[in-house]
């Protein structure tokens, strides 16, 4: 099965507090309509970091500052095996903007069960929730 190395952003609102998540409902492909947490490949020769920061650009037009690994989600999607690492992060520069995505929230602790998650995306809100304020 094909391994697909991905990273994605828990984009909160305050790096300490923790109180809202941003989360984005994709406008293409398979998954098209689903939630998940902005990101996207790793190209060769970027970390995981770099490929976080620059796939946020190009996706939300923002600069962004990477902090804490999070969690890295294995997953089995049918087509592909999806290794995710997934970091917390918060906006450095500009503002969020759909450049690819249909819709975006900004979610409090109550509200992350209010959208209907990518399998893989939804593996780590539990570990979400318990971080947030």
């Amino acid at each position: 099965m094909k391994i697909v190395n991905v990273v994605a952003a828990i984009i909160c609102d305050d790096y300490d507090k923790k109180t809202k998540i941003f989360a984005t409902q994709r406008g293409y492909g398979d998954y098209k309509d689903g939630w998940e947490f902005p990101g996207g490949k790793i190209e060769e020769g970027e970390t995981p970091e770099q490929a976080l920061v620059r796939e946020i650009r190009e996706e939300l037009g923002a600069e962004i500052e990477v902090h804490d690994l999070l969690d890295v989600i294995d997953y089995d999607y049918e087509k592909f095996h999806l290794h995710m690492s997934c970091y917390w992060a918060t906006v450095k520069e500009g503002k969020l903007q759909l450049l690819e995505h249909e819709a975006a929230k900004w979610l409090n602790r109550d509200q992350l069960y209010s959208v209907d998650w990518l399998p893989a995306d939804i593996a780590i809100i539990e570990k979400i929730q318990k971080e947030m304020k």
